[in-house]
């Protein structure tokens, strides 16, 4: 008859100690790896999706609006772009624009700057004064709107052949609404005090017509 060996069982409690504990840390270096997985995987989407920038609200058109038109509260509202979208001379939400007059057209969103307002009411900032000025072309509210530079021209109702300048390179501030007459059209231009002088004696004596500059 064969004898165990001794010590038989206690070997055999070893391997089986030995073999739960391999379990043990493999369950663990399972855990360990996801987690190193999971924490690379939330640094690398905040390395992917950036912050979002900071925004910058601003006095736009809530309508689309014509070149000559003096704003009213329900024209404008407000907009929250990025700093890199704010155009240079934005106005910012808060300003006071009821009654400043466009440029030029706008469309609806779009940023209102500093050069798109002609100022307070009809006048642009500085020494100068709006004068309505009545010219021969019938059909010019078709051509000219506000902003455009013209230069004002006089011919004499005498019947000379010339046409002399009265003003250059003026602003064109309005073309209002039914301006058009049998007599011509009604503009308003910006220009200094002696030029406006100017203006009504060339008005009396002769017929006014505008010759358009380049913007």
């Amino acid at each position: 008859m064969t004898r165990p060996r001794a010590g038989g069982g206690r070997a055999g409690g070893l391997r089986a100690a030995r073999t739960d504990l391999r379990r043990v840390l493999d369950r663990r270096r399972g855990l360990l790896a996801g987690g190193l997985v999971a924490a690379a995987a939330a640094t690398a989407l905040g390395v992917v999706v950036p912050e979002e920038p900071p925004l910058t609200s601003v006095v736009a058109a809530a309508r689309d609006l014509p070149a000559g038109a003096a704003l009213g509260e329900a024209d404008v509202t407000s907009v929250a772009l990025p700093a890199a979208a704010v155009p240079t001379g934005a106005v910012l939400s808060g300003a006071d624009v009821t009654g400043r007059v466009l440029a030029g057209p706008v469309r609806t969103g779009e940023a209102l700057t500093d050069v798109r307002l002609l100022g307070s009411g009809l006048l642009p900032d500085g020494d100068r004064v709006a004068v309505p000025v009545r010219v021969a072309e019938p059909a010019l509210p078709q051509l000219l709107q506000a902003g455009d530079r013209v230069d004002v021209l006089a011919a004499s109702l005498q019947g000379e052949d010339t046409a002399r300048a009265v003003v250059t390179d003026v602003a064109v501030l309005a073309v209002p609404p039914a301006a058009e007459t049998a007599d011509g059209t009604l503009l308003v231009v910006a220009t200094s005090p002696a030029s406006a002088a100017r203006l009504a004696a060339a008005a009396v004596t002769s017929r006014l017509s505008v010759v358009v500059r380049g913007r």
